[in-house]
């Protein structure tokens, strides 16, 4: 028999890997039976899950349709400025507690991704995986889940920062700070590396969003 529990975290993590990978982008609108349609999903469990995102405030109502949340820029700078402090606390508890395995796979990690540095869609999945390693190699598990949160509001924006150009080679070379950083337990300077790195995606968002709007004008 098929564990209802199951289909109801299947369905939810479907719709939110939609969100996070574009196929829904901020305005879209979501609807249950189309969902359920194009998961294989009952519409149970996607009735469960969307209202499981709109309580998380991925999603918002426009009228009685949910749509996609998108972020104003008062919001987008809030989620920046937690995105930064944690993801530098997870980086400076990784220079102290990682295990050597774990340092061997972040240098592992930064070496292939190298490869995709002209690839701007294939290097921002890397370098969300590069992130959550990190934020695992802090072995503190409520700062885990609260990095996840953060990274989950982070799929409401419809275009990745790495996309500008030669951000890609800049983001690259600021994992290459940080691994040399946590190789060498340097809490102090993991910490800097990051928030360093937070900061300079964060400009370039803001960048992204003003030439947006000037071509939109």
């Amino acid at each position: 028999m098929t564990d209802p529990r199951a289909s109801q975290r299947d369905a939810y993590g479907l719709i939110l890997e939609a969100i996070d990978t574009g196929l829904y982008k901020p305005g879209d609108r979501l609807v249950e039976s189309e969902l359920a349609e194009r998961f294989g999903v009952s519409r149970t469990p996607i009735r469960e899950a969307l209202q499981r995102l709109e309580t998380q405030s991925l999603l918002t109502r426009d009228g009685r349709s949910l749509i996609v949340a998108s972020l104003d820029h008062n919001q987008l700078a809030e989620l920046y400025v937690v995105r930064g402090e944690l993801e530098g606390l997870a980086a400076r508890l990784a220079a102290k507690h990682a295990t050597p395995e774990e340092v061997r796979l972040l240098r592992d990690m930064l070496e292939r991704d190298k490869a995709l540095e002209r690839n701007p869609e294939a290097l921002a999945r890397a370098n969300r995986r590069f992130h959550r390693q990190i934020h695992l190699a802090s072995h503190n598990r409520f700062l885990v889940q609260q990095l996840d949160l953060v990274h989950r509001s982070m799929a409401l924006l419809a275009t990745t920062s790495i996309a500008a150009d030669g951000r890609g080679t800049d983001t690259l070379r600021e994992h290459e700070t940080i691994v040399t950083a946590i190789e060498a337990g340097d809490g102090d300077a993991a910490y800097a590396a990051l928030r360093d790195h937070i900061s300079k995606a964060f400009v370039t968002r803001l960048k992204l969003d003003a030439e947006a709007v000037e071509a939109a004008e």
